[in-house]
């Protein structure tokens, strides 16, 4: 009986035990289910402003119209202007120091200029705005060099025969890296030439870099002051040799088609059968220009296509205004670039044209400057030209049917060009 009694105790003891650990689960169950419907108010209250301020939560009343990552410009999560509104809002609230807008918005710019992938990004400010809208239509420079432009800076790509920046031994390639000790930015073809328009006699300090390739960082910089004079260059040379008319184009300028025009028309009336283009170190110029020039020879077709931010692919077609059907030779080579490239390519994709030389320089794009409401303005990318079938220029350049490099001491480039332009006849 003393043991019967015994286990009854310990049964007892055990189902108190049971029953504590049960309540304290429930406890913990209920606990959870607290927090979880405090959450689920919270959460679909916080918009109520009148409903927590009556329940006495009137500090976590907020704007949800207005939530952290937004300010008047945009969501910060994907504007780069909104983030500057947010850190510019915090200064101007709580910070003691002061900034200058004008230099803040150029190195903002600059710096955003420098993370696209946009070579010819550029931000003017308002004084070098002004000074690039000073007339700079002349075709060449006062120091008698002719430049062009890779990845947003300038280069000479032709000096002038008894020039000063030959005697000073500027030579072709030669990138400009400061003109009158301004070197706090990149120079780009269109602030040189506009740059370098001065008076008769007056003098230019500029600093250049001599670069291994187009492409090359490096190279070792030389400083010349040069003076400036009037150099008159024909930007349209033409010749006869032995029935090839050959015709050489700087620059497409505004009137280059023309030029172009008489040329091919007097070597005709001289005998010539057949034409050498020469547009060798080109710079380019007025895609117009390059439609019409290409028109010359192309009676029909499309001469160019254009891509831009609304349209893939527009296109430019042959003018029908053609000066000659005889057989025709284009010389390229590594300078040809923009428009030029655009009249290579139109030539050679219509099967109008052998190419001769050299990849030209891959420049197929489109610059526009537009100005800006605060002040100064913004050149950007804002298309790109492909050959008549399609084909990339940017960053890819137009092939030579006949590839040949220059030798030294010769032009066996142009030798070449004419014996093929003498064959296309002897056929």
């Amino acid at each position: 009986m003393v043991a019967k009694h015994c286990d009854n105790k310990q049964v007892a003891a055990s189902a108190r035990k049971a029953r504590t650990r049960n309540l304290r689960l429930l406890k913990a169950f209920l606990a959870v289910i607290a927090v979880c419907g405090a959450f689920a108010i919270g959460f679909f209250v916080r918009g109520d402003s009148p409903l927590l301020e009556s329940l006495g939560f009137s500090s976590l009343v907020v704007d949800v119209d207005r939530n952290p990552g937004s300010t008047t410009s945009g969501d910060t999560y994907n504007s780069l202007g909104a983030r500057v509104e947010e850190v510019e809002g915090i200064l101007d609230e709580e910070s003691l120091d002061s900034y200058d807008l004008g230099m803040a918005t150029s190195s903002v710019l600059d710096a955003f200029s420098d993370t696209t992938k946009d070579p010819y990004l550029r931000y003017y400010d308002s004084s070098r705005y002004a000074a690039l809208l000073q007339d700079s239509s002349g075709t060449y420079a006062g120091v008698g060099v002719l430049f062009s432009e890779f990845n947003g800076r300038a280069y000479a790509v032709d000096v002038f025969e008894g020039s000063a920046a030959q005697v000073a031994d500027v030579r072709t390639g030669d990138f400009v890296v400061a003109i009158d000790g301004d070197r706090e930015h990149d120079w780009t073809m269109t602030e040189v030439v506009s740059a370098l328009k001065r008076d008769e006699g007056e003098s230019v300090v500029i600093t250049w870099r001599r670069a291994e390739t187009l492409d090359d960082e490096g190279g070792d910089e030389f400083t010349t002051t040069l003076e400036c004079s009037d150099y008159q260059a024909r930007n349209v040379e033409s010749e006869l040799i032995d029935e090839v008319g050959y015709i050489r184009l700087k620059q497409i300028t505004q009137n280059a088609a023309g030029l172009v025009k008489s040329a091919v028309s007097d070597l005709e009336s001289q005998g010539a059968s057949s034409f050498v283009l020469d547009i060798r170190d080109n710079p380019g110029g007025f895609l117009t220009q390059s439609v019409d020039i290409a028109s010359l020879f192309v009676k029909s077709g499309t001469l160019v296509k254009i891509q831009t931010k609304e349209a893939e692919d527009t296109t430019k077609t042959a003018t029908g205004a053609v000066a000659t059907d005889k057989p025709l030779v284009v010389l390229v080579n590594g300078n040809t670039a923009a428009a030029a490239e655009v009249l290579a390519a139109a030539l050679q994709d219509n099967q109008r044209a052998t190419l001769v030389g050299q990849t030209t320089l891959g420049k197929g794009s489109v610059q526009v400057t537009r100005e800006l409401s605060f002040g100064g303005a913004l050149r950007y990318t804002a298309a790109y030209y492909k050959s008549p079938l399609g084909h990339d220029i940017d960053g890819v350049g137009v092939a030579p049917d006949v590839a040949v490099a220059l030798s030294e001491g010769v032009d066996n480039q142009k030798t070449l060009a004419v014996e093929t332009a003498q064959s296309f006849v002897r056929q």
